[in-house]
């Protein structure tokens, strides 16, 4: 048996990690992440995990039909620079089982320059030395079926001097720089990379570069070219779906299954026509053929397919026996191309233990003509474990006369409240109570921005009262207490960007957007991708500054 699975993962490497952008990225996400779930949701791509350190980013997406059966999401980070107490080197890792198969990507920073070969292998160790996940059979980083491993690695090119290699390049002799890079050789002789495979560097050296050119570093320091952007894999040892200690029940069960866990690169390349950093993004492309799969929902919900009154707002499921709920699952509505899985409309708490559906209130169903679909969400997994099939809502709008009634309640209410959540982003996440501290684990973006382009909006900010007519769109609750709200008046001009700044990179050399190299090979140049949606896609560098 074969199955294929569509996932996308994108890394970065040296983002803005100043202290103003980083508090900035606290409050919302970061922009990013925001790009690239502009971009990625329309082609039904869905944030499945995040995980930032300072600079070093992960971002893991998936097709939004997969989202049920990729379970116990999980994401750690280590930190190697200045010896353990900053973030500026290191790793971050996301986890979770595929279908019922256990998956790592790993993104790491390791340390720059050609002499420091052996701290690379030093904190590559460590990092997966200090990653530990829990739960499950697969705690550590190498005891997954398929690990990803890619970021800036930093490996050099040995022995030959600049001009030999920009000879090599210009000549198009690329195996003769093969054999004296550092990472090729490693591979033979450090055990901690036994097992891991990268497919044939057919592309230039990616770094290093001036900034908005094409041009090899003429700088002083006049740094030779080098492969330091690089992606690999790497199988589990034993290559077997049935762990047993009959190792002729292994292999003959294994065999029946249809084989071992397998992994195929389509496309390993670099997208040199980008010139926002002084690296190059580097995509790969793969297929993972799975012997068998898990395939059936831990939750399934039966919805009516129309929504035209309120009492059709029920959803019922049914949970499956192994399946272990919290008091902190919730269903909730989502558009059809949601980008993460808070990025709801509006959601019901699934408590009690033998509930079987949920209403929502007619306050908080959506009016836009569209399509929905109703998610499950599992707090002990971290991800969505149950969708319906899209639906239609089309109750009508409030009343007249309910709206006064609504504005007389809301009016009761102290008019003066601090609010920094957008007026649709109401987190389910507890702020107070005995099981807040449960929602700690949460890894994903709290909330959407304030809007499609969040630095003008925060640079906007400014405090005033809350005008009476606004209550009734905000039902959150709230204290009594004397409080403001801060709003972003759409008077005030928006600042500008500067054309570096990830919200409109632009090349200074082509006139290309420098987030494109970042979302190319995730949907195929500018175009839904036409293969088989069956791979796992990484993306290379995108960095904003130029040292390694």
């Amino acid at each position: 048996m074969t199955f294929l699975c569509s996932l996308a993962a994108s890394r970065l490497q040296e983002v803005n990690s100043m202290i103003n952008k980083r508090l900035k990225d606290v409050l919302f996400s970061d922009q990013w992440s925001e790009l690239c779930m502009d971009t990625l949701s329309p082609f039904g791509y869905v944030l499945v995990a995040s995980q930032r350190m300072q600079g070093v980013l992960l971002l893991v997406f998936s097709k939004f039909c997969h989202l049920p059966f990729l379970r116990g999401v999980q994401t750690e980070s280590t930190r190697t620079g200045l010896g353990g107490y900053w973030g500026n080197k290191g790793g971050v890792s996301a986890r979770m089982t595929v279908f019922g198969h256990p998956v790592c990507f790993l993104n790491c920073h390791l340390p720059a320059h050609m002499r420091n070969l052996e701290q690379r292998m030093e904190d590559f160790e460590s990092i997966l030395q200090q990653q530990q996940f829990e739960g499950g059979t697969a705690t550590g980083v190498l005891d997954h079926d398929v690990v990803f491993w890619f970021g800036d690695l930093n490996f050099r090119i040995e022995d030959y001097d600049i001009h030999v290699v920009k000879c090599a390049i210009d000549s198009n002799k690329l195996p003769l720089l093969w054999e004296r890079d550092q990472l090729n050789m490693a591979k033979n002789t450090e055990s901690i990379l036994e097992g891991f495979t990268e497919g044939q560097l057919n592309f230039p050296p990616t770094y290093k570069f001036d900034v908005g050119t094409h041009t090899y570093d003429t700088s002083a320091k006049k740094r030779k070219p080098a492969w330091t952007d690089r992606i690999l894999w790497r199988l589990r040892c034993t290559g077997s779906p049935v762990p047993t200690h009959n190792a002729a029940l292994q292999r003959g069960l294994t065999s029946w299954l249809g084989g071992a866990t397998k992994v195929t690169q389509h496309t390993y390349r670099s997208h040199m026509g980008y010139t926002i950093s002084d690296h190059k993004p580097v995509s790969a492309l793969f297929s993972l053929h799975f012997p068998f799969k898990v395939d059936m929902p831990l939750v399934e919900l039966q919805v009516n397919r129309e929504w035209c009154k309120v009492s059709d707002a029920t959803v019922r499921f049914t949970v499956a026996s192994t399946y272990q709920r919290s008091s902190w699952d919730w269903v909730a509505i989502y558009k059809v191309g949601f980008r993460h899985h808070k990025d709801y409309q509006a959601y019901v708490w699934a408590k009690g233990e033998h509930a079987t559906q949920v209403t929502f209130s007619d306050e908080d169903l959506p009016r836009d003509d569209c399509e929905y679909i109703l998610g499950y969400y599992s707090n002990n997994m971290n991800s969505i474990v149950g969708l319906s099939t899209p639906i239609q809502i089309k109750i009508p709008a409030h009343s007249p006369t309910m709206q006064r009634s609504d504005s007389s309640d809301a009016s009761s209410e102290d008019d003066s409240t601090l609010v920094l959540l957008a007026p649709n982003s109401r987190s389910p996440s507890p702020k107070t109570g005995k099981h807040h501290h449960r929602h700690r684990r949460s890894r994903s973006p709290a909330v959407p921005s304030l809007s499609s382009n969040p630095l003008p909006s925060l640079q906007g900010l400014s405090l005033c009262p809350r005008p009476k007519e606004s209550q009734t769109q905000n039902r959150s609750p709230c204290s009594a207490a004397k409080k403001e709200r801060l709003v972003s008046p759409e008077s005030l001009p928006s600042p500008s960007i500067s054309p570096l700044s990830p919200r409109s990179p632009v090349s200074p050399g082509g006139g290309v957007t420098a987030p494109e190299a970042l979302i190319a090979a995730i949907i195929g140049e500018h175009r839904p991708a036409q293969v088989s949606p069956t791979g796992i896609k990484q993306i290379g560098k995108a960095g904003e500054t130029d040292t390694a």
